[in-house]
């Protein structure tokens, strides 16, 4: 492994074990066994390093979306809910002690929204939203589906399954089939 798949390894360990707002690039380059100027020859600041992790090492569900946007025919539609609500989940659930500390100062939260464009957690929902989009076009859904809507159902349920299974110390319920049937009958 390569210094900056050490270095993003280190701050996924680092970020889940302090939060963002306190893991220092210090901390991070020392626990992946490196300086702080090996650091910032891979990354631009904190913020980006933070992004790689969410896209290196967290569930691959961007990556998923992608691919079911691009072929939503593959698999069954049912299937295809079931399996991005259960990586819908294990993305918040991975996230959370990542990213949960950027809500404590206001200032820190502007902050990394201005440097990310605004977008970050709208990524998934779009990705959500871009796929639902290919299945009425492909006929699995019915025209007029509010796509938005069925996202924003779908990751809200996986989005609440992660924090409560965060705020309990517990492993997820795994609500993927009855949330994928529960969407479908309203779709």
């Amino acid at each position: 492994m390569g210094s900056r798949e050490e270095i993003v390894a280190a701050a996924a360990k680092v970020m889940r074990e302090q939060g963002y707002a306190h893991a220092t690039t210090k901390v991070i380059a020392q626990t992946a066994g490196y300086s702080e100027a090996m650091l910032y020859k891979h990354f631009r600041d904190k913020t980006d390093l933070f992004l790689s992790v969410l896209s290196d090492e967290l569930p691959a569900l961007g990556a998923t979306l992608a691919e079911l946007t691009a072929d939503p025919g593959r698999a069954p539609l049912r299937d295809n809910l079931v399996r991005v609500a259960r990586l819908g989940v294990a993305f918040y659930l991975d996230s959370f002690p990542i990213a949960i500390s950027m809500f404590s100062s206001r200032e820190l939260l502007r902050s990394h929204r201005q440097r990310v464009g605004g977008v970050g957690p709208r990524i998934p929902l779009k990705g959500v939203e871009d796929y639902l989009r290919a299945e009425v076009e492909l006929g699995r859904l019915k025209a007029g589906t509010d796509v938005e809507a069925a996202a924003s159902l779908l990751l809200g349920a996986c989005f609440q399954q992660a924090f409560l299974a965060t705020f309990e110390e517990r492993e997820p319920a795994d609500l993927a089939d009855r949330l994928a049937d529960t969407l479908l009958a309203g779709l």
